[in-house]
């Protein structure tokens, strides 16, 4: 198993291969979130991003309870992310038991208990004073996070920041916006794809995705092209799944 030191260099050599032309910023922020999961201990990780409109989208999620929670909690206008993002100050250590986080956010606060959720963070993702969206932390257990794994947190969002902001020639905040609008379409199509995947692979949610992001990177393909190729039904699934089921056998 990997020490923390290992995890901490596998992120910033992420983060370097990022800082390129051309590369997958779904898939970056997909890996991210999984690698906060495991260097914090924490039970679920959610990325969002603000729209044109400061409206926050999932982006990235360690799990699919963590995005249909996130989901939820956006379809109401509330939660700590939400409040993160209006004010760019982190939420740190709420739990979602006490009263006062049910009375401030209640329909975020059941839905969290619903999928056994007890505490959450919430930390901005932000760029000399920019503020592009939030890095939600979910727990299982009640113990508060150590003051380290805070500021952990807080570097590793602003890791991702840096990534979706990649670009550094972009001169103007209107186009930062078209970028990140972008990256937000992209992320519709591909949850349209998971959705299809699932119900015709008849598999988890989460295990189609998976296999969907491994064909991805094993054909040198970004997320977002894959998906509107089988959206748009020019791209055999059959194939991915055949691929998926031949690597499987080979590591066996």
């Amino acid at each position: 198993m990997a020490t923390r030191e290992q995890q901490l260099t596998e992120v910033f050599v992420e983060v370097a291969d990022s800082l390129i032309d051309d590369f997958d910023v779904i898939d970056f922020l997909q890996k991210l979130s999984v690698r906060c999961m495991e260097l914090l201990d924490v039970a679920a990780v959610g990325i969002l991003l603000a729209d044109q409109n400061d409206r926050l989208h999932l982006l990235a999620a360690s799990d699919e309870h963590t995005r249909l929670l996130e989901l939820f909690a956006l379809q109401h206008d509330q939660g700590p992310c939400v409040d993160c993002y209006r004010d760019g100050l982190p939420r740190i250590n709420i739990s979602l038991t006490d009263p006062t986080a049910a009375t401030m956010w209640p329909q975020f606060a059941r839905g969290a208990e619903s999928v056994g959720f007890v505490a959450t963070n919430a930390l901005p993702l932000r760029l000399r004073g920019r503020i592009i969206g939030a890095l939600s932390l979910f727990q299982s257990a009640s113990e508060p996070l150590p003051d380290q794994d805070l500021t952990l947190a807080q570097a590793l969002a602003d890791v991702a920041t840096i990534a979706i902001l990649q670009q550094r020639t972009l001169a103007y905040s209107e186009a930062e916006r078209d970028q990140l609008q972008y990256a937000l379409n992209s992320r519709i199509v591909i949850e349209q794809v998971k959705g299809i995947l699932t119900e015709r692979w008849q598999m988890p949610i989460d295990e189609a995705f998976s296999v969907f992001r491994a064909y991805a990177r094993a054909h040198n393909r970004k997320l977002s092209a894959l998906a509107r190729d089988i959206a748009e039904g020019t791209q055999d699934t059959d194939t991915i799944r055949t691929f998926a089921e031949q690597s499987a056998a080979r590591d066996s």
